[in-house]
């Protein structure tokens, strides 16, 4: 599937579909995804099965500069429906962290897998609508997640292991577990500075 490439957009000139959507294309200054129906990545934990099907378009990434991924959620409607960024090692070991609708709300949070996959969650009815932005900085075989939106600032969402000093890769993901005709207008993709500290929150440069 072949888009046109954006400065916006880092990896789209290397980046590959871990399982190809529906539909992918550039639409002015968005890259607009439609997620299969029944897509999803989940190991294991709690259901007991196993989902390698979800959309990421996974690039290289060093870790020496953060990763940012911004989409927008007005079409998150249904339950499940989610988007974010996705750093994978490989099918066992990963992280996405974004927004999902689960009952009937939107969330922040991240699924962290090694082997089984773990889900941490946070309400924000408030982000609905808006353009959300996830961050990952990488430190001390760790990342430091963050999300905010362009009316809210950063908040810290995560700090997870990531050992993984070479071969890491990351990028835009979404997935549709319920239904389909799901698309997500991604709006940015890019690295930048790393985080600074913990306790310090990156400056926003939209």
């Amino acid at each position: 599937m072949k888009t046109t490439m954006s400065s916006d957009f880092i990896g789209l000139h290397e980046g590959k579909w871990t399982k190809e959507p529906v539909a992918a294309r550039m639409d002015g200054d968005r890259f607009v995804v439609e997620a299969r129906e029944g897509s999803d990545f989940w190991e294991n934990t709690f259901y007991g099965f196993c989902h390698r099907d979800g959309h990421a378009m996974l690039a290289p990434w060093d870790g020496t500069e953060a990763i940012e991924v911004s989409f927008d959620l007005s079409s998150f409607t249904e339950l499940y429906d989610q988007a974010g960024l996705m750093l994978w090692y490989g099918e066992d070991q990963w992280i996405k962290a974004g927004v999902e609708v689960n009952d009937g709300v939107a969330h922040v949070g991240a699924v962290v897998t090694d082997t089984y996959s773990d889900w941490s969650l946070s309400p924000v009815p408030e982000w609905g609508g808006r353009i959300v932005t996830i961050r990952a900085s990488y430190s001390n075989d760790a990342v430091v997640i963050r999300a905010r939106t362009d009316e809210h600032p950063w908040r810290t969402i995560r700090v997870a292991r990531f050992a993984y000093p070479t071969n890491k890769h990351a990028g835009p993901f979404l997935c549709s577990p319920k239904r389909g005709g799901f698309e997500v207008a991604f709006t940015k993709w890019r690295s930048t500075t790393p985080d600074q500290d913990l306790h310090t929150d990156p400056p926003i440069t939209d």
